[in-house]
């Protein structure tokens, strides 16, 4: 690596206080910025930095399991955590080298140099990324001159020398290394020579890959534009980024990098790790490979992005996030009504990439925003056919009911049935003749109920089906637990497909607080059959007749494709 015939060391001269700022003056600015690469290496480091974030715990299996998603995506490197650091990873290198059969991507250890004074054989890190058996091996250093001193300790020049040493080790026993050059961009602002020698020292060694880490997260893009610009015009590595989202520029400052000469870039399929996160590969994979036109994962299995985020969410516990770019259920779902009726027309008008390209897909949804031509589309998408006549009943209905509280955005069971009806079809599976709920509390020992001893709840349905008067009471653990067992008591002889039909989720929330305990309450209930889950809804001042209309709904929706 070059550093245009300077000679001055780690500490030289052009060394610079924390608050200080050089300009770059002393670097060469005649540098060109390189054309496009044809391909970028994805490196995924969930099981590793992703693992960082708050609340999110993999077990061994958990971890293989989604190495195993990231190479069915087709990532080209896994990142599997920190051999030796806690008995988690042991275990999983110890399973991965029998258990995991990748067929795209390469394993990866992580680790750090050798500690300070002490030589690369006796060093017990480096030992154990010899011994975990990944074929590569990434390796750890500080490039910021203030962590050297304050954090690690030692000098400038020992710590050029632990880079020089650790990496010369490695390749001597036949690991691929990268490089992770830690804080470089806060390094490279305060003092460029001693991060510029950090590099130098890895790349003489034979250091396949420097990988410029954004470790604070804090830097903007053009800043990582022009300093990875600086360093490619002076090595002939490869370089990395490895960007955290605390100013939320992750993603664009990756793709700056990669602009600039970057050829591996480095994150978390939905971005997670610590703080603010990593850079989330579920958009900048899309971004190199439908914006860019560089290849990333292989091209036939772009359509993976989607169903395999949400594999990973569901596999280490955190739900996905509707909005995130190109995989969020809600990224291509279109409410507003002008929107819905421009995307009817040509989807690109709102849609700046096609849907399935990510495994994802249009929806539209509906609310009191949706004009004529959402509803229309909402109808075909469920096989109905409206016309405008009954479109116009239809938004009209609709945008009334909204108003007084209802959401069918997030009501789909029931969006439909009002949809359905509205073509004439009527639910003849069984009609509510009428239902109640009695709460009974038992007094306590004292002769009071301030301290029940018990609390009974009995539901009581009247319900014809077929000609027949079916009455059914049963208890429950509450008014909607004890209104759906006497439902299923009547009516469950008759429809066997009930059986399958289960309530999931019950929500709910009051609309008009001011009006205290006679305020309008919405009930939202969500319902699986065991293949798809439906959420249905119901909205009164009796918060027991709008969990009974939500009920009601989810049972009719469930016979409707069930029975």
């Amino acid at each position: 690596m070059s550093t245009d015939g300077h000679s001055h060391g780690p500490g030289g001269a052009h060394s610079h206080g924390p608050g200080e700022s050089h300009g770059h003056s002393h670097l060469a600015h005649d540098y060109e910025i390189p054309a496009l690469p044809e391909s970028v290496d994805i490196f995924d480091t969930i099981l590793r930095d992703g693992s960082q974030q708050e609340g999110l715990s993999l077990t061994v299996a958990d971890k293989l399991r989604v190495a195993e998603q990231l190479d069915h995506l087709g990532v080209t490197f896994i990142e599997g955590g920190w051999p030796g650091a806690n008995p988690k990873d042991i275990e999983f290198f110890a399973r991965a080298r029998q258990e995991l059969k990748l067929s795209t991507a390469t394993l990866v250890a992580f680790g750090s140099t050798r500690r300070a004074g002490v030589r690369p054989e006796d060093d017990a890190v480096l030992a154990n990324l010899i011994d975990a058996g990944a074929p590569v091996a990434c390796i750890v250093a500080k490039t910021w001159d203030r962590h050297v001193v304050e954090a690690l300790r030692t000098s400038l020049d020992e710590a050029v020398d632990m880079v020089r040493d650790s990496v010369r080790y490695l390749v001597a026993h036949d690991l691929r290394v990268f490089l992770d050059a830690e804080h470089f961009f806060d390094g490279y602002r305060n003092n460029p020579d001693f991060a510029l020698s950090v590099l130098a020292a890895a790349e003489e060694e034979g250091a396949e890959a420097l990988v410029l880490c954004d470790t604070n997260g804090g830097t903007l893009p053009d800043v990582v534009g022009r300093a990875v610009a600086e360093v490619r015009a002076r090595t002939s590595a490869q370089l990395g980024i490895h960007c955290h989202n605390d100013a939320g520029c992750a993603v664009a400052n990756s793709l700056v990098a990669v602009q600039a000469g970057v050829t591996q870039v480095q994150g978390c399929i939905n971005g997670y790790g610590e703080r603010a996160g990593n850079t989330d590969l579920s958009a900048a994979i899309p971004n190199l490979s439908l914006k860019l036109h560089i290849r990333t994962i292989p091209t036939d299995r772009l359509e993976r992005l989607t169903p395999v985020s949400h594999h990973i969410a569901e596999l280490v516990n955190i739900a996905p996030n509707a909005q995130q770019p190109y995989v969020g259920n809600s990224v291509f779902a279109h409410k507003g009504g002008l929107h819905a009726s421009a995307v009817a027309r040509s989807a690109d008008l709102y849609e700046h990439v096609v849907p399935g390209s990510v495994g994802n897909g249009t929806r539209v949804v509906v609310s009191e925003m949706a004009g004529r031509s959402t509803l229309a589309m909402k109808a075909a998408e469920l096989g109905l056919e409206l016309d405008g006549e009954v479109l116009g009943r239809v938004l009209d209905e609709l945008k009334r009911l909204e108003h007084e509280g209802y959401h069918f955005e997030v009501a789909d069971g029931s969006l439909e049935l009002l949809l359905r009806r509205a073509t004439g079809w009527t639910s003849d599976y069984f009609t509510v003749e009428s239902f109640r709920v009695i709460t009974d509390h038992g007094e306590s020992a004292e002769g009071t109920t301030s301290a029940p001893l018990g609390v009974t709840t009995e539901a009581t349905v009247k319900v014809h089906v077929g000609g027949e008067r079916i009455v059914a009471t049963a208890e429950g653990n509450g008014p909607v637990n004890a209104l759906d067992a006497a439902l299923r008591g009547a009516i469950g002889p008759k429809f066997p497909a009930l059986s399958t039909i289960h309530l999931t989720d019950y929500r709910v929330r009051v609309i008009d607080t001011g009006k205290g305990t006679g305020a309008v309450t919405r009930v939202l209930v969500d319902t699986t059959d065991g293949e798809s889950v439906w959420t249905t809804i119901g909205v009164s001042e009796n918060i027991i007749e709008a969990s009974w209309q939500a009920l009601y709904d989810s049972v009719v929706f469930g016979l409707v494709h069930g029975a």
